[in-house]
């Protein structure tokens, strides 16, 4: 069975930041994030594009995927962990040069005495009741914080993919109630930064809209999917095709069987309704997505071409996530490892 054709875009991923760093006023810096291995493109290829383009901030999720990336980018770059200090976390925090987001009076605690003198940012709940320190806890630590002085003090919005969500602008006035005083901020990941220069304070740090996704419209597209016809059957009327007989031909139908699946990100969820691409003409999926292997309709075709198109200039991963009934995060963070890599780009 070929492997399927995963090619990524570097210098489009480069030119999404370039285009959302253009957003905001010179004053404020452009960070990038890269946890989950660049939304699973790869961190060490993703980091150093995007370092030679002049990014200096980045974000991880966990302190593990802080020293990757550590090994990658040179020490003048700051790398935030969104987790903050995890127990068992000092000897990377220290080694690699991380910087913790605390989260609560207990990794403010732990920070201080495992790791003193060590850079820190504050993560502060604005309501979105994920992570960071509540109002109360900021207010009884913030002297002690403030003194200590942070790098950065952030929060994250619940509903910046929904600009008039009237979320957004709740959050904003209680983190512009919090923060008051405080010199380094940051509230906006792309939809956020996409909201407007009231919500970009002194650091942006957009995520998905480097790599194509939505909210970020405008974005250049940064995944190509192509994958492999391994054969292609005449079903005949009232036959069915797949697990469970889940479609029956009402004519003759020619289906094409590609190779991938739900084992490479291509969600079983998907399933009818979605559209595989022969150049510029969609083929529906028919039947069940399987572990390897998808059927595709590809009767109105003149000529069934040796590869069909996933992702690419007609689909997105978030049109492809419309059809599962999820986002476009999922199915990019999804992509497997069985795919050949196919980089573009510095």
């Amino acid at each position: 069975m070929g492997a399927a054709e995963l090619f990524i875009d570097l210098d489009a991923v480069a030119a999404n930041w370039r285009a959302l760093d253009a957003m905001s006023a010179d004053h404020v810096e452009t960070a990038a994030v890269v946890k989950a291995d660049a939304y699973g493109l790869d961190v060490a290829r993703v980091a150093r594009r995007l370092t030679a383009q002049g990014v200096r901030s980045f974000f991880v999720a966990l302190a593990g995927e802080g020293v990757a990336l550590r090994h990658v980018v040179d020490d003048r770059a700051d790398i935030y962990v969104f987790s903050g200090h995890m127990a068992g976390d000092g000897d990377a925090l220290h080694s690699a040069d991380l910087i913790p987001m605390l989260n609560s009076p207990e990794q403010v605690a732990r920070h201080f005495s495992e790791t003193p003198g060590h850079a820190f940012g504050v993560q502060l709940d604005t309501g979105m009741n994920r992570l960071g320190m509540e109002p109360n806890d900021w207010a009884a630590l913030r002297g002690d914080l403030m003194a200590a002085g942070p790098r950065l003090v952030i929060s994250h919005l619940a509903c910046a993919d929904t600009p008039d969500h009237p979320m957004n602008h709740q959050q904003l006035r209680t983190f512009v109630e919090m923060t008051e005083g405080v010199a380094r901020r940051s509230l906006a990941a792309t939809g956020g930064l996409l909201l407007g220069p009231e919500y970009h304070f002194e650091l942006v740090r957009p995520g998905i809209g480097l790599y194509g996704g939505l909210p970020f419209t405008e974005a250049t597209p940064v995944v190509r999917l192509s994958v492999p016809v391994v054969q292609t059957r005449t079903v005949r009327p009232f036959e069915t095709v797949g697990y469970g007989n889940a479609w029956e031909a009402d004519i003759e139908r020619q289906i094409a069987t590609i190779s991938a699946g739900y084992a490479d990100g291509l969600i079983r969820s998907m399933g009818q309704g979605a559209q595989i691409y022969a150049g510029d003409v969609a083929c529906p999926v028919v039947g069940r997505v399987s572990m390897d292997l998808i059927t595709v309709d590809v009767t109105h075709l003149d000529e069934v071409p040796d590869a069909l198109e996933v992702l690419g200039a007609h689909q997105s991963v978030d049109d492809l996530a419309a059809c599962a009934g999820t986002i476009g995060y999922e199915i990019l963070t999804s992509l497997g490892h069985r795919y050949a890599r196919r980089y573009e780009g510095a």
